[in-house]
């Protein structure tokens, strides 16, 4: 009790930091501005009772959740839906799938009062809690309240692993709060056992990311986009770049370029606020450059694309020949290979990759990736890539066999989901006898 009352405190004396640095993010992208009263759990009391509640931290973790989500609302159909977020574009994300079909707040910090005024008023007689997130106070609190809780998806770097090691103690407790940790690889489970989850409450369930389906539409659009651009010319992608990254790609781009003249790259930048220093980036290098806000899309004359828009990079995934996977020549972790995977487009990625790191390796292993040791690679990899009409292929059809073997994931955590809440339900009845 005393680690959680000094943790708590901690989060409390560091407050004003936090809203501070909230006002700071909201100078370059004004979302974080808006409804900063949910933060603190302050919202309109919905009227929801015994809701199923789905918490994904930003823009990735919703995709991965999505095949999930509509997997519980077919199997939950009398159940409203709770769905929380940390940052804006997650939100965004969130209004753009669902709609009016879920209730979408920010989630609380993990300040007590926040926890318990979020939790009075959403009233969740389940939490799926995506991917990487503990917080002791939400997980103890749900605990307290007889709140079951289910981390989906459950992946942990060694990065993270240490991360946690200031608040070992508690973090420990907290997870041992947690109904069920289904985890995404072997690594990502010893990682979780080192962290304080047991069997039988933890086991590997696979990557729900193997079960996105590509949407035809997706591969419609990307067609179309291609056939505006000039349909013969050769395109790839940099998708998900951070800074230190794009002026790289740019780099790459012009080797690209002396090889291909009339190549095509289409850059989308992880975060809104890199969106206007990247296309300012791209005329500044020499490329004639259009971005998706602006012009809509790019005509043959266009040597760089700047898509500058949330929720649509499947779309210029399916568009492109080649792509390669930003975060990963920074120190950031890598992002998500599945999509371009999915849609069996060859990958480049770079070392740094320990965020998806056993997803990384059995791609590689199948020749479906290519991982290169730094920037200076990365412009000869694609012009390698796109002479290569057969090994592009062969590495395509060895992405989409990975993905094929691997779907399951959503099966799976929804027997967990299942049996978390027969268990729960059980467990009330007997209560009640008593």
């Amino acid at each position: 009790m005393f680690q959680r009352f000094v943790y708590t405190l901690t989060l409390y004396l560091l407050t004003p930091f936090v809203v501070y640095r909230l006002a700071a993010r909201g100078i370059k992208y004004h979302g974080y501005f808006a409804r900063w009263r949910e933060r603190f759990g302050f919202f309109p009391d919905p009227g929801i009772r015994d809701s199923i509640w789905i918490h994904a931290v930003s823009l990735g973790e919703v995709n991965a959740a999505v095949p999930l989500i509509e997997a519980l609302m077919r199997r939950y159909r009398d159940s409203r839906f709770v769905i929380t977020t940390v940052t804006p574009t997650g939100s965004d994300r969130v209004l753009q799938l669902f709609g009016d079909r879920v209730f979408h707040v920010y989630l609380p910090y993990d300040l007590t009062t926040a926890v318990k005024r979020f939790l009075d008023r959403v009233r969740p007689r389940l939490a799926v809690i995506m991917e990487t997130e503990i917080w002791p106070n939400l997980f103890m609190t749900c605990a307290e309240r007889g709140i079951s809780i289910v981390v989906a998806n459950a992946r942990l770097s060694e990065k993270s692993l240490r991360g946690y090691w200031p608040i070992q103690p508690l973090v420990r407790r907290a997870i041992r709060c947690v109904s069920f940790v289904a985890a995404q690889s072997a690594s990502d489970n010893e990682r979780l056992r080192a962290l304080g989850a047991a069997e039988p409450r933890l086991a590997v369930v696979g990557n729900l990311k193997f079960d996105m389906a590509v949407p035809d539409s997706a591969r419609d659009r990307g067609v179309a986009f291609r056939a505006a651009a000039g349909g013969a010319r050769p395109v790839w992608i940099a998708a998900s770049t951070h800074e230190g990254e794009e002026l790289i790609v740019l780099k790459a781009h012009a080797a690209v370029l002396r090889r291909f003249p009339d190549a095509l790259l289409l850059i989308a930048p992880r975060h809104p606020e890199r969106f206007k220093p990247v296309a300012a980036a791209c005329r500044a290098y020499g490329f004639r450059t259009a971005t998706r806000s602006e012009e809509g899309g790019a005509d043959v004359s266009c040597q760089c694309f700047v898509v500058d828009s949330m929720g649509e990079l499947i779309d210029f995934y399916a568009a492109a020949d080649v792509a390669f996977v930003g975060g990963s020549l920074v120190p950031v972790g890598g992002h998500n290979l599945l999509e371009p995977a999915a849609l069996a487009r060859p990958v480049i990625v770079g070392p740094q990759t320990f965020n998806f790191e056993e997803v990384t390796e059995d791609l590689i292993k199948a020749r479906a990736v290519i991982r290169i040791a730094d920037g200076d690679a990365l412009g000869l990899t694609v012009v390698r890539l796109l002479s290569r009409d057969v090994e592009r292929r062969s590495m395509g059809e060895a992405a989409h066999a990975v993905m094929e073997s691997e779907r399951g994931a959503v099966e799976r955590t929804m027997a967990i989901v299942e049996r978390v809440l027969a268990e729960a339900n059980t467990s009330s009845d007997s209560q009640g006898v008593l």
